[in-house]
């Protein structure tokens, strides 16, 4: 089994041969064929240098220098296609991930599940991004309905076949345990180790949330309306079209009833309003219904995916 330890870099310089001296020895040690594949995402501060030079000593080091800085979710993905390993091992180049964890990570997944995702319980972070952290971790879980404790932590071990055809776009890094988990893949959480920062400053702060809370509705779309897209959208617009028909109600028994002239209250306003949105969410379902199709039938892409069979066969086998 081979194991392929992927590192997205954004100006780490100070951080790298640390990094290598702490990993490599740890791969070597396991016993089993290794690379490193480090993605350098349009580092500024001489990183992209120093990452050549490790590639020269080390041949199982790999280096991906992409053209500007597209973002941590980019580069892993682009580290993840250049690599070759059976399973894969996403961590941060800041040295806050410690790599004599891998070890336990293979452990836990050779004993029967195809993600493990690392848990850093005693965080050396700030309340001020541990307490955000605590309620984003929380709120994805109920979303997705896969719970784990730490989405945030980059350390984690995946079977290459859960992972290999995924497209990551956003920040949404962070989510491949559930889509890992929507192809049936087995998800664990074990504790790993978070040391403090030692060089640099973090990249990574509250300005993240308003992306994060966007991707996660992307991923509730997916997970629950990719292939019928017309119960997403078409439910909201039977619920607009709903208040309009029960805020016209309202008027008209105020009229009716209190005397209530219509241009003396914002009903009307208000049904005009709920039923244009209304008609807007079920047409937009509608565009979307169509928009899903092409997407699965163009790429041949069915709307789920079958784990094993038993006494199937081919027509033209069977013939």
């Amino acid at each position: 089994m081979k194991i392929s330890v992927i590192v997205p870099i954004y100006n780490e310089r100070d951080s790298l041969e640390a990094l290598y001296d702490s990993l490599v020895p740890v791969l070597e040690g396991m016993g089993g064929a290794y690379e490193i594949v480090l993605a350098n995402d349009g580092s500024t501060d001489g990183s992209a240098a120093m990452l050549d030079a490790l590639a020269q000593r080390n041949r199982s080091i790999k280096v991906v220098h992409l053209r500007r800085n597209y973002g941590q979710t980019a580069a892993m993905m682009a580290a993840i296609q250049h690599s070759s390993g059976d399973v894969i091992v996403p961590m941060d180049g800041d040295l806050q991930n410690d790599p004599a964890d891998i070890p336990k990570l293979i452990e836990t997944l050779e004993s029967g599940y195809d993600v493990v995702s690392g848990w850093r319980v005693d965080r050396q972070e700030g309340m001020e991004r541990r307490l955000p952290s605590r309620m984003a971790n929380w709120l994805i879980s109920k979303v997705s309905g896969v719970s784990l404790h730490d989405y945030g932590c980059t350390l984690k071990a995946y079977r290459r076949r859960f992972i290999e055809n995924v497209r990551l776009y956003g920040e949404m890094h962070r989510f491949i345990p559930i889509y890992a988990a929507w192809e049936g893949g087995n998800v664990t959480e074990i504790p790993v180790t978070h040391h403090p920062r030692k060089h640099g400053q973090s990249k990574y702060g509250l300005g993240r949330a308003p992306r994060v809370l966007l991707d996660l509705v992307v991923i509730r779309f997916l997970d629950r309306s990719l292939d019928r897209p017309i119960q997403f959208f078409g439910r909201a617009g039977i619920y607009s079209l709903g208040l309009a028909f029960l805020t016209g109600l309202w008027a008209l028994y105020l009229k009716f009833f209190d005397g209530v002239s219509f241009i003396q209250t914002p009903l009307p306003m208000l049904v005009t309003m709920f039923a244009l949105v209304g008609v807007m969410f079920v047409m937009m379902g509608l565009l979307a219904e169509i928009q899903s199709r092409v997407y699965f039938e163009t790429r041949e892409k069915l709307p789920y995916s079958v784990r094993a069979t038993r006494n199937v066969f081919k027509v033209a086998d069977a013939a």
